[in-house]
């Protein structure tokens, strides 16, 4: 079974460019990259944003991972990776037949985005099938994998 995968980065800033241009930044928050396969639905691309937008993995006054991007008016840049279905299990060139073909994908990655918004966090994405070149702070590090299956989190 494959799932709806997010790998979320925590950064102080990353932005992405398309063509030497920016077209999304983000200052403290997240950097999401979201891949979709064949079989996801709106019930996923919801149920992975809900659970970014409550991941606590940003400090408290203590030290301890115990703050979400709300509570610390963070932000996100949400970035569609097909790549993230890359099957390297065969010969070197790795097989993206696992990844949702784009008129499915497109509409799922914007699911996110939406959804992380509906929650009052700013987000910003890039654009969905250009070639886009990502530079980011990674804060920590601090990098998780997100997956869903009909419509929860695994």
């Amino acid at each position: 079974m494959l799932f709806m995968r997010a790998v979320v980065q925590r950064v102080s800033e990353a932005a992405v460019d398309v063509d030497g241009r920016t077209v999304g930044a983000v200052g403290r928050g997240f950097l999401v990259l979201v891949g979709a396969t064949h079989s996801d639905t709106e019930a996923d691309a919801m149920a992975i944003a809900d659970k970014i937008a409550g991941l606590r993995v940003f400090t408290d006054a203590d030290g301890l991972m115990n703050r979400s991007l709300l509570d610390v008016d963070g932000g996100c840049l949400v970035v569609s990776q097909f790549t993230l279905y890359g099957s390297t299990r065969k010969g070197r060139r790795p097989s993206f037949t696992d990844a949702a073909r784009p008129e499915l994908a497109e509409p799922l990655v914007d699911m996110v985005a939406a959804r992380l918004g509906s929650h009052g966090i700013p987000v910003n994405t890039g654009v969905f099938g250009a070639l886009m070149k990502v530079s980011l702070v990674n804060d920590g590090p601090v990098t998780l994998i997100v997956e869903t299956a009909d419509g929860r989190v695994v």
